[in-house]
């Protein structure tokens, strides 16, 4: 595998998955819903997608709008469908009313996922503590991937904290890769990729039409040439 920085494209369906991939995104992001900021997208979907594309593929498991877990039983029972149709890897990531990581939620549905790499997803921008959560989460088996803003509110008010945290990059809790995405520009990269950061993750920035439209194949390259630049 190269050494090329990662993009992580969002797919909602085959037709997403496709054009993203011929754009030269390295791995996709499966969710659907994406008014509720993307949940897990259907066993069939997972198929779908699966049989159309051959790139490594992360698949939400989030049940609902928020950060919190819900009915464990019902999310694991979800990653079990998941996995027996083939997912290899996914995306999760849960706090508590205070604001601080559900550790319950996550041990039982990484148990189920068993050794399965994972993201912990932008729960971490509303975490009350992200060193803390961090710290927390450090030795879960499979978590390889933080993806983060850096702010509640986007990569503009974010860039201080990314660059903060890639530069603890080895140190306990900051092991795994900073994935960054949530309001990432194009102008944004040059000072993230010279910080170390080798990851990005883009939605609508790969849909110039909204999200009512389908992933772009050119918006999804000119983000390759701009990473491989």
């Amino acid at each position: 595998m190269s050494n090329r920085a990662v993009l992580e494209v969002i797919a909602l369906d085959a037709e997403d998955a496709v054009a993203a991939q011929a754009g030269g995104a390295d791995r996709l992001e499966l969710v659907t819903d994406m008014a509720a900021d993307g949940l897990t997208p259907s066993r069939a979907t997972f198929a779908e997608i699966r049989a159309a594309v051959d790139i490594p593929l992360r698949v939400m498991l989030r049940p609902a709008d928020g950060f919190a877990a819900g009915d464990i039983d019902v999310l694991v029972a979800t990653a079990r469908e998941l996995r027996a149709e083939g997912a290899e890897e996914f995306v999760l990531g849960f706090l508590d009313a205070e604001g601080r990581p559900d550790l319950v939620a996550v041990e039982r549905l990484v148990a189920e996922l068993d050794g399965c790499r994972w993201t912990f997803h932008r729960a971490i921008d509303r975490a009350v503590d992200r060193d803390a959560l961090r710290k927390r989460l450090a030795d879960m088996p499979g978590l390889d991937t933080y993806l983060t803003a850096g702010s509640p509110k986007g990569v503009d008010d974010g860039i201080p904290t990314l660059l903060v945290e890639a530069a603890r990059k080895g140190e306990p809790g900051y092991e795994p890769q900073i994935l960054v995405g949530g309001g990432l520009r194009l102008d944004h990269l040059p000072e993230l990729l010279s910080a170390g950061i080798d990851a990005v993750h883009i939605g609508g920035a790969a849909r110039p039409a909204g999200w009512a439209g389908p992933v772009d194949v050119a918006a999804v390259r000119e983000w390759r040439a701009v990473l491989d630049a």
